[in-house]
């Protein structure tokens, strides 16, 4: 292959639940030889080089299957794509998939041929292919892919005129969360496909209270194409556009296909305490009764503020308390911890949450601020203490929960410093008797240290990822154990009738959540076949018992030709070796040893890649000899996190220039073209931002934004320097626009010199030197003398033009305009043009940080759309605070006029006048 390389074409797959990509979330892509093209090794390949390749591969068929029983969710992601080219491609299947998932079967097809993926113990696979491992050759990986999302790719070399066929089958058991259970799929095909769709089926025999599907790109015209079906016990949903109907634009072949399928639904529980499903010698207990008080809680918040809590994560923690004080219940007590090195308590006991109280808190929580080193252990010793001396004196209501809820950022560096130790002292100080739930805040914090300690206290673990939205997830955990229904709940079963049980025993069921038990029968007599079940609830004993019926199956979905039957066998064989995976990680050593024992041989015995097994697939030959095998593994929470890390730790120079730093992103996405002409995506939510220039001649006239929706239209037209610069660099930039709304009869011209407004045929001018405020029946302007105009389009987008003056007498500058883009949200999903693409946001990934020519501006690698760029960490500047200087926003910059970043090429978006489409 001297002389060519691969160029990838990104084809699929959205996954079944959350997750940001390698290439993109969910991908199939597909890359074919090419001659090489004339820029660095990693920079962005031309897309106009790429085409001639992409038209030789075709996919034409992408088709997602979620069959959903009784909660339990099979998956099978299928791809076929031809190679219509004359010689051997590369071709590379991607997919993202539920971090929760168990792979259970992957296959290709190559023109007859079938290469099934063979499931083994870890380490052996680990020996068996030590050699392609090291080497870095193997053909398929699994990586963390966002906050709850792997991503799984394959690559496979197609010979001329063949077809392959790419199946990925996985399962997970749906968790309710909140009152309901969530299937979401993130499809990106980046093209359009023949033969499109996805279809999901529910069945629930207890019948189904509600279903809801929608997606992120939906628009009015695609909203008729989702096929949403519901009888009483079962829901059809389905979507299959054509490949017109994925059409981005009349005149373009880009696909409106781009972002998140979601589909929700809950059961009905009205009619009975429980839900129990008997198949094949199996069984499966879901339990979630309804109407239950809620059972008061006596909580103690301990915060970490110590100085690695600067800035904004300080901040988010702040705003996040405020909220979850207002939620507290009244009936709920409650104290408040922070801690760095010393210990500070806002009271010295509980107190009852009135509003009193809540107010006085609240001016509390606001005034924490960050100092100090990290001492966890003694933070979490004083809010225990305070439960026990509370609890010894009477002072919360007997029928109530004790729970800690600790939020860290970091590792314990003063005080007790040891994990062992203080996970010891944690677990002999609360003695069973109360609940820890911890919050992991960042990457850099212990998470399995977190994770052990709270599962030894009757809790749970969470990271909270840094980000704009960290409150909103400190809140959303919150929310799941504010309402706590039942204590000590214990679900029996008989004796002589049932064995291998999952865990049937929780200190808590809260509201919106439901417990699920499962077990294995010994006793085919089920007309004896009772189940009881003990707690504690809010004023009394919770008592329920009753006898469980077989459901018939076939009476239940007579035209239904059940697809994986053993479905309860395969739930219970799930949620056992989930189990077992947990009791490695936090029981004692023999504990350890035993269950990890035993959740190997499970997992071989039912086919799931889980953190003990790999699944290894032999490819077929190449010319060139054997292809390496392609080993996929299953990845814990802990090497999730460490392989967010590597970047960092690779360079420190580098993790100093990518550290996020919010107050440079305004708390809504931003974009703007500005300068000479620096385009800049801002995305708050990422705590990040996208950059590029776009260089061509004086006088080319660009689109900008068009909708066709509304007839949204605008265009900019560039001016260059008076005369040349000694150093021979022609700059150029934008002095003229125009804007248009055909919808509502608007017409703007901007330039440097003065403002046209048409509308209904009446014209307005205006000149830089005013200050005006005009107000029309679809747009009103805000004119703030020589320095910006603001244009507000009735029931739309917000646009400001900016005017930067320049010294009227200097030999070389000119006076030039800034265009800025606020409340892009309005627009619908056919927005395009050089801004408007990034309007519904954008998907990317940058990794392999590494310095740079200059020390504070690192490179990295940049997949995006299906390519791999080489872009540079610089900044640009947002000149809407300070029109003379400008705020200097850190971006990554993506060379060669923002070349794999914007659809197509810069050329691409020339047109031929300042209110054309052409």
């Amino acid at each position: 292959m001297s002389g060519l390389q691969g160029v990838g074409l990104l084809l699929l797959w959205g996954s079944a639940c959350l997750g940001p990509p390698g290439l993109v979330r969910g991908a199939l892509v597909i890359s074919g030889d090419q001659v090489a093209l004339q820029e660095p090794s990693g920079a962005a390949k031309s897309l106009q080089k790429r085409s001639t390749n992409e038209d030789m591969v075709e996919v034409y068929s992408v088709r997602l299957d979620c069959t959903v029983m009784s909660r339990f969710a099979h998956t099978v992601m299928t791809s076929k794509a031809l190679n219509r080219a004359n010689s051997s491609q590369e071709i590379f299947f991607e997919v993202d998939l539920p971090k929760t998932a168990f792979i259970a079967n992957f296959s290709m097809e190559i023109d007859g041929q079938v290469y099934v993926g063979d499931i083994k113990e870890k380490e052996k696979a680990k020996k068996q292919y030590e050699k392609a491992v090291s080497s870095g050759k193997t053909a398929g990986l699994v990586k963390a892919s966002g906050r709850k999302m792997e991503k799984f790719s394959v690559s496979v070399n197609i010979a001329a005129e063949s077809n392959v066929t790419f199946i990925l089958t996985y399962e997970e058991l749906l968790q309710r969360k909140l009152g309901r259970y969530e299937i979401l799929t993130r499809v990106k095909p980046k093209q359009r496909v023949q033969e499109f769709q996805i279809v999901t089926n529910i069945y629930e025999p207890k019948g189904i209270s509600y279903v809801d599907a929608h997606a992120t790109f939906l628009s009015n015209e695609l909203l008729p194409l989702v096929d949403k079906r519901v009888t009483d016990n079962k829901a059809h949903i389905s979507f299959s556009p054509t490949m017109e109907e994925q059409r981005k634009c009349p005149d373009c072949e880009g696909t409106l296909i781009d972002g998140d399928f979601l589909v929700t639904y809950d059961v009905n529980r009205a009619k009975s305490q429980w839900d129990i499903q008997i198949v094949n010698g199996y069984f499966v207990h879901f339990f979630a009764p309804p109407d239950l008080p809620r059972v008061p809680k006596n909580v103690v918040f301990v915060i970490d503020r110590s100085g690695s809590m600067h800035g904004t994560k300080m901040a988010q923690t702040r705003e996040a308390m405020l909220a979850i004080l207002k939620d507290l219940h009244e009936d709920d007590h409650f104290a408040v911890i922070q801690f760095d090195d010393s210990i500070d308590s806002w009271k010295e006991s509980l107190t009852k949450a009135t509003k009193e109280n809540l107010d006085e808190a609240m001016k509390y929580v606001s005034r924490i601020v960050d100092s100090g080193s990290t001492n966890i252990n003694d933070a979490v010793l004083r809010g225990v203490n305070m439960l026990v001396k509370d609890r010894q004196e009477e002072k919360l209501p007997e029928r109530s929960i004790d729970m800690i809820i600790l939020l860290t950022d970091g590792m314990p560096n003063a005080g007790v410093s040891n994990i062992g130790e203080i996970q010891t002292n944690v677990h002999s100080a609360m003695g069973g008797n109360m609940s820890l739930f911890c919050l992991g805040f960042g990457n850099d914090v212990e998470y399995s240290f977190l994770d052990v300690m709270s599962k030894q206290n009757k809790g749970m673990a969470r990271r909270i990822y840094e980000g704009s939205d960290a409150a909103v997830q400190l809140q959303g955990f919150y929310e799941e154990v504010a309402s706590p229904l039942l204590l000590e709940v214990d679900l029996r079963y008989p004796e002589n009738a049932v064995d291998s049980l999952t865990t049937n025993h929780y200190s808590q069921l809260f509201n919106g959540s439901e417990i699920v038990v499962a077990g294995r029968l010994t006793d085919n007599d089920l007309d004896n076949f009772m189940v009881e079940v003990f707690a504690q609830g809010f004023d009394e004993d919770f008592k329920v018992q009753g006898q469980a019926s077989v459901e018939d199956w076939d009476v239940l979905y007579p035209d239904e030709e059940y697809i994986f039957g053993d479905f309860t066998e395969r739930l219970w064989a799930y949620l056992t070796i989930q189990q077992l995976l947990e009791t490695s990680k936090s029981g004692t050593p023999e504990e350890k040893s035993n269950a990890s024992a035993k959740a190997l041989d499970m997992s071989l015995q039912y086919s799931f890649v889980t953190p003990l097994t790999s699944m290894v697939v032999t490819k077929p030959d190449t010319e060139d000899g054997p292809d390496s095998p392609f080993i996929a593994d299953k990845l814990t929470e802990e090497q999730r996190q460490k392989e967010e890390r590597v970047g960092y730790q690779r360079h420190p120079q580098v993790a100093q220039a990518l550290r996020p730093v919010s107050n440079y992103y305004h708390s809504t996405p931003t974009y703007l073209v500005d300068g000479d002409p620096h385009f800049l995506i801002e995305l708050p939510e990422r705590d990040d931002a996208l950059c590029f220039n776009i260089n061509n001649k004086p006088g080319t006239i660009f689109n900008l934004v068009r909708d066709p929706i509304p007839g949204i239209l605008v265009n900019g037209e560039t001016i260059g320097e008076k005369m040349i610069p000694p150093d021979g660099q022609i700059n150029t930039y934008f002095w003229r626009f125009g804007i248009v709304h055909q919808s509502l009869g608007v017409r703007l011209e901007v330039s440097t010199q003065d403002i046209v407004v048409l509308q209904d045929g009446k014209q307005v001018k205006l000149l830089w030197s005013d200050t005006a405020s005009v107000k029309g029946t679809n747009v009103d302007l805000l004119l703030t003398k020589d320095r910006s105009l603001t244009v507000t389009l009735k029931d739309s987008v917000k646009f400001v033009v900016l005017l930067h003056k320049v010294w009227a007498k200097h030999p070389y500058h000119r006076d030039y305009l800034g265009f800025y883009t606020l409340d892009s949200h309005l627009l619908s999903p056919l927005v395009h043009g050089l801004l408007g693409q990034f309007y519904h946001g954008i998907e990317y990934e940058v990794s392999d940080l590494r310095p740079g020519e200059v020390p504070e501006k690192p490179d990295a690698t940049m997949y995006v759309k299906g390519q791999e760029l080489n872009v540079t960490r610089g900044w640009q500047r947002d000149f809407r605070k300070d029109v003379k200087n400008g705020e200097n926003v850190p971006c990554w910059f993506v060379h060669s006029n923002g070349t794999g970043l914007i659809d197509g090429d810069a050329t691409d978006y020339i047109i031929s006048g300042l209110f054309k489409t052409v």
